[in-house]
């Protein structure tokens, strides 16, 4: 065989990631084309489904709106493909438990059968107004998007434990009563769960997939036997009460037995669950994932992301130092800083909206966001306000951002807005020149240190009108002198 420079030359062709499941999903259309069987339109499911549940892991960083798009665009033939692949499931399964002879079985494969002719017309429909251009050009875009956010990382595990926790909930809600409904958003979490670890977590994953896939089995085979008995019923397949009660004791008991095997594996105390948790952030560094995901949340909105970080290091040194030199005048809170060293990197999100008013707009997307684990409501109520005020009209106690606040929460909020308002003055002028921070404590003023501070020019006009609100809730005057030696 003979080595060419083409041979040479050609990369070999990625197995995984999302650019490869997006091709996947242009090779198993043309394959599930041919006839719908069941194996190709099981795959073409498994590549939509891919390219999907990507798209929900990364829409929580992301929030650019191609992600949504590409999902809406797919939903009609995923969810023709599953009504296919359903009737093909339940043709299966018939014939699995009942007998050739059966009536019932006859009745209920004759049903399947004529559906599954209907379903594979509607199918082939969806596939030809399945936009491929449209497909082709997310194709390139997205995952370039995608590895802004390294694989395995700290933001995924506390996206995974997010999931995890929803899922447990699930289970006890579920296993109480073994309904369908229950068992059926059981799976559903369990599958999300799944997706994220699938998809994000890749050493977690060669180590848990068979276990994942084992109880994903075992929970959509008791959903497909509560699919084919709710069929049944609704065609009134049965010939007389003998076979109705008959089937029903089949159904019944291999669905007890698939959930009394799933309940083998996740009750007790040393379960997959804790197997899986121990994995997962833990405590303090939950919280730090948390503040992870808002950052890096930020980065896909912030036009000018090193600007935002240097006022965050600025921000963070001066509050270091006013809490030193009791400086700042607030109700004890022990996450103070952390909800500054948030909305410090938030507070520009809003000029990729709208340049005038951005602090607005800013407060109004941070509001919106979901609230990460570790983190609660009032939390990012509090970055937005500090986010608010950190510019522009003198924080009021009836505007609509302080209203929601507590009173205590509303004094943290206008003094750590106080902080970030002098920051960003000293980082405004986009270069970086204010390198440096030190607050020097006194009963009758505060003298701030700036290393790069000159008090004439521009920056210098800044700061003094942003120290105002400082001087407010510090209730005494501010300096701002050049930092000796600099």
């Amino acid at each position: 065989m003979h080595t060419t420079a083409a041979n040479l030359n050609s990369k070999p062709r990625p197995t995984a990631g999302l650019g490869y499941w997006m091709e996947r999903v242009l090779e198993e259309c043309e394959k599930a084309r041919v006839d719908f069987a069941a194996d190709p339109v099981h795959d073409l499911r498994v590549a939509l489904r891919r390219c999907r549940s990507m798209a929900d892991g990364l829409m929580v960083f992301d929030p650019d709106k191609s992600w949504k798009s590409m999902k809406r665009a797919v939903k009609p033939l995923f969810n023709a493909l599953g009504e296919l692949r359903d009737t093909q499931v339940m043709e299966e399964l018939v014939q699995k438990i009942g007998a050739a002879d059966d009536p019932v079985t006859s009745r209920i494969l004759e049903y399947a059968r004529g559906c599954e002719r209907e379903l594979k017309a509607k199918a082939l429909a969806e596939l030809d107004k399945f936009d491929r251009k449209a497909w082709r050009a997310w194709s390139k875009q997205l995952p370039r998007r995608a590895t802004r956010i390294r694989l395995g990382s700290l933001v995924f595990r506390h996206l995974a434990l997010e999931r995890l926790n929803e899922a447990r909930e699930l289970q006890r809600q579920a296993l109480r009563n073994r309904s369908q409904v229950g068992l059926h958003r059981l799976r559903i979490g369990l599958k999300r769960f799944r997706y994220i670890v699938e998809n994000f977590l890749p050493e977690l994953h060669d180590a848990w997939i068979s276990d994942l896939k084992e109880l994903q089995d075992l929970l959509g085979e008791v959903h497909d036997l509560d699919v084919l008995w709710n069929k049944m019923a609704e065609l009134k397949a049965f010939p007389a009460a003998e076979s109705r009660s008959r089937w029903r004791g089949l159904i019944t008991e291999e669905r007890v037995k698939r959930i009394d095997r799933y309940r083998a594996k996740m009750l007790g105390k040393d379960t997959l669950w804790s197997t899986w948790k121990n994995a997962l952030p833990k405590d303090e560094e939950v919280r730090q994932a948390g503040y992870e995901r808002m950052r890096i949340w930020a980065s896909f909105l912030d036009p000018d992301v090193h600007h935002s970080q240097h006022v965050s290091r600025l921000a963070l040194k001066l509050y270091d130092g006013l809490v030193h030199s009791n400086g700042l005048r607030m109700p004890e809170f022990g996450h103070a800083r952390d909800i500054l060293r948030a909305a410090s990197v938030m507070y520009e999100v809003g000029r990729a909206k709208s340049k005038k008013g951005h602090h607005k707009k800013s407060s109004k997307l941070i509001g919106e966001l979901g609230v990460p684990l570790g983190w609660g409501s009032e939390d990012l109520a509090l970055a937005a306000a500090v986010a608010r005020y950190h510019r522009g009209a003198l924080p009021q106690g009836r505007q609509r951002e302080l209203v929601r606040l507590s009173t205590d929460k509303r004094k943290i909020a206008v003094n750590l807005a106080a902080v970030l308002r002098l920051a960003n003055a000293f980082g405004s002028n986009g270069t970086g020149s204010i390198q440096d921070l030190e607050v020097r404590p006194g009963d009758r003023m505060l003298t701030i240190l700036a290393k790069g501070y000159s008090p004439r020019n521009k920056m210098a006009e800044n700061i003094a009108a942003a120290r105002h609100l400082l001087e407010l809730v510090a209730n005494r005057p501010v300096m701002v002198r050049r930092m000796p030696g600099a």
